[in-house]
Order: C-alpha cells, then structure tokens, then sequence
C-alpha cells in the first residue's frame, strides 16, 4: 500500500474507533460486541505500529502513555470556579429567588435545573479541536493538570471534528473549555471494591472520594483500569460564557459529542422547579451514581452577568441540597476537641453506623448550649444526620422499648484537655475557648488553616505532618514553616527526599501569593475570606491594617464594629506583632494593590439594570466605586442615577416613577471623566 493509502486507512479506523466509543461510553448504547471493538483497535495499534510516523496525540491508541509523573504542576483557570450557595428547604429556594428578582428587576426568569452530580468538578481546555489540558478546580483560581489522567477516560473526546462542531453551533477555529464533573458509576465502585476485598486490601467508603483519589493518580495506565465518566454543563471562551442561554450551551454540548446529563429540565417558575427536585429527590436511587441534589441557574446568560457574584458563589445559581441521610446509634462517649482558635467543641464518639456509603463514628455537638437544648447524655441513642450528605451531627435523642437513656452527664472539663490551660466562656457567647496562646491543639489548627488551599496553599501539609512538625517543636507558629530544611524533615516519619522537596518548593511557593492570603492566614477571629480581600484592597498594605484605627476600619466594605474590635486586638497582641515580623522577614507579600478611590462621584447612589453593551455589570460597579460612587440593589429616592441598559426590567420603571435620573454608558463614562 502506498503511504496515502495507509494514512487513509488509519484515519478511517481512528473516525471508526471514535464513532463505537461515543455510542458506548457517552450514549450507552453500543452498536458492536467488545470482541469486534477490541479488533479493530488492534487493527489499529498494529498500523500505528508499523508506521509511528502517523500516530496523532488524539489518536485513540494514546488515551494511556507517557512515564508516571513525580507531581502535578499548578495551572490557573481562566475564569474562577466558584462553589454554589446552598438551600435545604423550599423557603430557603423561594428566598434565593426573591433576591435573583430584586437584584434583576425581573419576575419572568426561566431556570434550567440540573441533577448535582456528586463527584469532582474538571475544566478541559480545546484548542483546534483538540483536548490540550484537564485542570481540576483546587482552589477556584488555580488548580492542578491532570492532562494524562483525563486522556483515559473514555467519554471525554480527544478531539472534535469540524462537522461537529459546526452541527453544535461552534466556529471551527474556535478555543474553548468545558466545564464537569468526573465521577465514579456506582457498579464500578461496588466492583473494584469487591475485587480489593478478594486482594485482602481496604475498601473505599464512597465514590466521591475515590474519583477525586484517581484523578490526581500519578500513574495514568491505574486511572485507566478504573472506569471514570464524565458530564459536562458549562462551556466557555476567554472565561465567558458564549451561548446566550444555559439550555442552549447544553444542547450545543451534547451535539458537539460531550457526555451531557439527559435528566434536566427547563422551568418556567419555581413551582415547576420544586415539581422536579421532589420527583429527583424521590428517584435518586434508581440512578447509576450518586447525586446530592438539584443545582438550578438562571437560564439566560446575559441576566447571569447582569446578577453577578459574591465573593464565593454566582447569584443567579443555587444547589438545593437533598435531605440528608441518616441513621439511629449509640453514643460511647462524648470527647471536647479543641480546635485552632482555642474553642472546645464536645464530639460524640459514636457506635459505627453506615450513612450514606460513609461509615460514621463521630459526630458534632457543636456546644453546652446544644447539648443541653437535645438533653443529650452519654449511652444515649441519637438519630445522626450528614448534613448536606457531608458533615455528621446529631439531631434528637431517641427514647423507645428498644432504645433505653443514657445515665452520665457530659460536662466540659474546667482546663484545656490537650494542654491544661484554663478554659473559659465569656459572658454572652456559646463556645467554652483554651485561654493558653501556647495550646498546641490552637498551634495545630492554627497551621492546618494557615496551609489549605484557599489560604497559603502549601500542598502537602496535612494533619498527619503538622502533627509532627509540632510534638517535634520544629513548628512552634506558622512563620517557623518558612525556617524548615530539607534535613529537617527527612527525620520525620514517611518522608522520601522527593516528598521533603516537594513540601519546601510548596512552602517557597506560598511566599507569593497576594496580601488577601496572608492576612487571611493569619488567623484573626471573624476575618474570612472575602473581609480580607476588602481590607487589602483599602488599605493596600499589612502595615496600614495594623495602625488602622477600630474607625478607620469599620471604613472598609461589609466591615463592622465587631470585626474592627477584633481586628484591633489581634495586632494589639505583641505574640501576634513578633509572628507578623517574623512573617515579613520570611519574605511573604505584604503590600497589594491599593484600589485608590476619585472623588467625582463622591455621595452618589447608582443603580444598574439591564444587559449593558460596553461594560460588565461587575467592570461598572468598579468604575462607578473607583471614582466615589455606591451601587445600590434598588431604586428608591435617594438613588441619584438609574444606569439603564438593555432589557431592563421594573427598576427602569421604578425609576421613572421616582423621577430619577436614567443615563446610559456613554453618560456614566462622562460622569466618571
């Protein structure tokens, strides 16, 4: 055969190939026996063989290859993966609802409704057609490519035809991302757990959990022996949604060759929605995999950039969480931890039950006041719950013929079970707290939180090292991480050259992430996230927050008198001044990017309404807060302007009913200057 014959032969079998895959792992609905399947990819590998010269990255004898990897290299998404908000009862969805029509000044939204597929949550980038990277969420800004890994799961395409792309509605030459969630089929979960039985070696609790544990396996021929899936329900270019409706992006999808969840459903109302979460919520056994219950999103995509986001979650999407499972158990014994700000919370050491695929042994009673409310005693039988399928806690004491009280009263210890300090509860608070800034449960605590991943970071810094690291007194506060050398950690337990690497590039790493990090690792009470980016935005420096006045502080965005009282303590603490001098010699990121404020709009309220043309309507509420301006969520008579654009709703007519002023972009800008 010539050499163009054979090139035409390879790439027949190769659309063949592709074509028997997609009706077996994406539609299940197989055309050949796997004897006929398994020749003609023999067929294949041995053409390919015979002339390496024409073997393609997308061919798909290359789903497995390559070396195991020593570790997973960062990458960073190119828009944030963010959470969802959560609602456990239908009024919780009804306020979610009410907010999305304030906030658009619309009643007549349709929202798509989706299964919540309990799984791991993967971005695919596609250049030219072709899979380029696997990135899983990490922290919602950056994660880790998993490429190797997601190349042998066989309902991901490695590569998309012109023809389909142009049948879905996407220009050929186009680059995009997809966004889903890799999961584990419960059949193939019960299966390799019987076979890890049949080995003598442990089973695996749940699915989840075992998908996210194969996905970031550094030998890709192991992640392909277990059969993963994947379904997709975003797609993207440049980080933005391209189909101007969630329903329309998900027909697009499924056209394109990506496995799609069939069982989704456009509402019109939220009374249809609640129709299809009790039917979901009724049936969700009856399902190959798990799912945890219903997210639903507001269908247009222009009113979705219009409702914006929080600092952790979209506005115009919520995951209804399905009642949580559980089970009826003994109590043993009721044991206080203490956690890293020094509150002890008394634990239920519970007799084992299975809930949910996860075998339960503990169980939160979260404080004296909860358990005197429950009348909880030790012996006791209770009904335990995971909360929102997750977190274990105890909800009633339950009293029959068969399940007879308990007789000895929990009562929390007088000093610290971990280091003998005094323990306290301040007037008017629920928590009992270790007084002792020494406490090695606070230390402990204090560097777990210090290290996850939407703090510092530092991969690699799990409970079992810090451990370590503390009872050695190698770790004595979270600046001595940045002390640790590579024989320093060769003498712990479980630690190769290649893993004392690894921890120490992380810890290197961490040095450059932003201010908000840093300030948010530091620990202070009542400073999350979101209220340590405002402050790094305000104050543009670490230095700056620490001479700030309680005043001065309550300044900031969503900062009040109790967080600025905390604030002001925290820095009052010569510890806490010696740790952030000890920090700042250590070379982490103390000045960020101070977001200085003009002035031309200095006391004036705006309100945005409608699908803006040259601007996002989070890109306008910066512009209008950079020059002095307030935006507001309502129309009411202090409101100065209403920035109208497209399809606006009834806050244009609100306006107009106050005698408001109405501009356009063109006129913010020239008020902005």
């Amino acid at each position: 055969m010539s050499s163009s014959a054979i090139r035409k032969k390879i790439e027949a079998l190769r659309e063949k190939i592709r074509h028997h895959e997609y009706r077996y792992y994406v539609l299940d609905d197989p055309e050949l026996s796997d004897a006929d399947f398994d020749k003609l990819m023999n067929e294949l590998k041995r053409l390919e063989a015979e002339h390496p010269e024409l073997i393609t990255p997308d061919s798909p004898t290359q789903r497995v290859g390559g070396k195991p990897r020593e570790g997973f290299v960062k990458a960073k998404h190119s828009s944030p993966m963010l959470s969802l908000d959560n609602a456990y009862s239908e009024e919780e969805l009804r306020d979610w609802e009410r907010r999305v029509h304030e906030l658009s000044g619309r009643t007549d939204l349709e929202y798509m409704c989706e299964l919540k597929l309990d799984g791991m949550s993967l971005a695919l980038v596609y250049k030219d057609g072709q899979l380029e990277r696997g990135i899983t969420r990490g922290d919602g800004s950056m994660g880790e490519d998993v490429t190797l890994n997601v190349r042998t799961v066989r309902s991901i395409p490695l590569s998309i035809s012109k023809d389909k792309l142009k049948k879905a509605g996407i220009p050929a030459d186009f680059n995009f991302e997809v966004r889903g969630e890799m999961l584990m089929p419960l059949a193939a979960f019960r299966k390799m757990n019987e076979e890890r039985e049949k080995q003598g070696l442990a089973t695996f609790a749940n699915p989840r959990n075992f998908t996210a544990g194969t996905v970031r396996q550094l030998e890709p021929s192991i992640t392909a022996q277990r059969r993963m899936d994947y379904f997709a329900y975003f797609l993207l270019k440049d980080g933005r949604t391209f189909f101007d409706r969630q329903s329309k992006t998900m027909d697009a999808m499924e056209s394109a060759g990506f496995k799609v969840n069939p069982h989704r459903k456009l509402a019109k109302n939220l009374d249809e929605v609640w129709k299809f979460i009790q039917s979901w919520e009724a049936k969700r056994e009856s399902l190959p995999y798990e799912i945890d219950g219903i997210v639903i999103k507001v269908d247009r995509t222009s009113w979705q950039r219009e409702l914006g986001f929080t600092g952790k979650a979209p506005r115009w999407a919520i995951a209804y969480k399905f009642a949580a499972r559980g089970a009826v158990t003994q109590i043993e014994d009721i044991v206080p931890q203490v956690g890293r700000t020094g509150k002890l919370t008394p634990v239920a050491w519970l007799k084992p039950v299975p809930i949910g695929g996860t075998t339960v042994s503990r169980a939160t009673l979260h404080n004296m006041d909860f358990i005197e409310q429950l009348g909880v005693k030790i012996g006791d039988w209770v009904e335990v719950e995971r909360g929102g399928d997750v977190i274990p806690k105890v909800v009633k004491v339950v009293e029959d013929k068969d399940h007879p009280r308990g007789h000895k009263q929990f009562e929390m210890p007088e000093h610290c079970p971990v280091c003998g300090g005094n323990v306290v509860r301040t007037e008017g608070e629920a928590d009992h707290r270790c007084v002792n800034a020494n406490c090695p449960a606070k230390l402990q605590g204090t560097i777990l939180h210090f290290a996850s991943r939407h703090v510092m970071n530092i991969d690699g810094l799990g409970e079992a090292l810090v451990n370590q690291l503390t009872e050695r007194g190698l770790v004595k506060n979270v600046a001595d991480l940045y002390k640790l050398t590579k024989a320093d950690l060769l003498g712990l337990e479980r630690m190769g050259e290649k893993s004392a690497e690894n921890v120490l590039s992380e810890i290197e790493a961490s040095k450059k992430l932003p201010l908000e990090r840093v300030i948010y690792g530091l620990g202070i009470r009542m400073v999350g996230e979101r209220t340590a980016q405002f402050l790094a935005e305000h104050f543009g420096s670490l230095d700056a927050i620490m001479k700030a006045s309680a005043e001065e502080l309550e300044e900031v965005n969503e900062v009040g008198p109790r967080i600025a009282e905390s604030i002001v303590e925290f820095f009052a603490d010569e510890h806490n001044r010696k740790l952030v001098g000890d920090l700042r010699k250590a070379g982490l990121t103390f000045a960020g990017q101070k977001k200085e404020k003009g002035t031309k709009l200095a006391g004036k309220i705006f309100v945005l309404t409608g699908t803006l043309a040259r601007h996002t309507r989070d890109e306008a509420k910066e512009m209008i807060e950079n020059a002095g301006g307030r935006v507001s969520g309502s129309v009411s008579k202090k409101t100065d302007y209403v920035v109208a654009g497209s399809d606006a709703g009834s806050k244009l007519d609100k306006a107009r009913e106050l005698g408001v002023s109405v501009i356009g972009e063109e006129e913010l800008e020239k008020l902005v200057g």
